[in-house]
């Protein structure tokens, strides 16, 4: 599992917590000030990073959630048939085999950047 905790405080707009057993990119950070007899609550709103759902979590500043550690890859396309695409990582050279999301368009030789995290990747940049 590659992940670590923080407090909630800690996090901010743009970093990445773990939602609902998911990894989430954070959209929105606020706080409200500490009650009569409570602390300072913090409202969290994400997009979850592989699948897109909105996600929201609401917790004391002093909590702790726990952050996914999402590697950043480069990878080159070997191959590409059927809306699927070869690619080689390029740090390790393993292959595997990634769907090609509408709005990016791959062909053989091109160098692409991914994200990845237990086993699940999303192209980032071609």
């Amino acid at each position: 599992m590659a992940k670590e905790q923080k407090q909630v405080r800690e996090l901010q707009e743009g970093s990445y917590v773990m939602m609902e057993d998911s990894p989430c990119k954070i959209n929105a950070y606020s706080t409200a000030k500490p009650g009569k007899h409570g602390s300072a609550k913090a409202r969290i709103e994400g997009k979850g990073v592989f699948d897109g759902k909105k996600r929201s979590l609401s917790q004391p500043v002093d909590a702790k959630v726990w952050v996914p550690i999402i590697e950043r890859k480069g990878g080159q396309v070997l191959s590409v048939s059927d809306g699927e695409m070869q690619v080689m990582d390029l740090d390790t050279y393993d292959t595997f085999t990634m769907r090609i999301p509408e709005e990016i368009s791959a062909s053989a030789d091109d160098e692409i950047e991914f994200l990845e995290y237990e086993g699940q990747r999303k192209i980032v940049r071609s």
